[in-house]
């Protein structure tokens, strides 16, 4: 199962979002009961939700690791 956690879990209080990857508390406990489906409509959003937070995670994620690989390719 994909999950977009890079285990850095803290709420930002102005979006609802977690500072990490960009899920809302209810997304991260509903997680794994939520289908492909949803899980994928849900990962397409997280750039767009962690661009709109004034704090950014202090490492390199995985979805921007693999980004950046793909940019070098």
């Amino acid at each position: 199962m994909q999950s977009p956690c890079i285990l850095v879990c803290s709420i930002d209080e102005t979006t609802g979002y977690c500072f990490g990857c960009g899920r809302s508390r209810d997304e991260i406990g509903s997680w794994m009961v939520f289908s492909d489906e949803i899980r994928s409509r849900v990962m397409a959003e997280l750039p767009a939700r962690l661009e709109t937070m004034e704090r950014k995670p202090r490492r390199e994620t995985r979805r921007q690791r693999l980004a950046r690989e793909r940019q070098v390719d």
